[in-house]
């Protein structure tokens, strides 16, 4: 008879797959975001805005 299957083991280990997935995602969001370039490949000017203004 083979061993029961451990149903906790495999919903946590796709859990896991999940999240590192996420996070793989925003990384590459971010990465894309700190090019300067939006979807089509332009480059996009960012406005920082500064805290001297009173």
């Amino acid at each position: 008879m083979p061993p029961k299957r451990n149903y906790k083991f495999e919903k946590r280990q796709k859990d896991l797959a999940k999240v590192k997935k996420k996070e793989e995602k925003k990384q590459r969001q971010l990465a894309k975001k700190q090019t300067g370039s939006d979807e089509n490949g332009e480059d996009v000017e960012e406005t920082s805005e500064t805290e001297d203004t009173i």
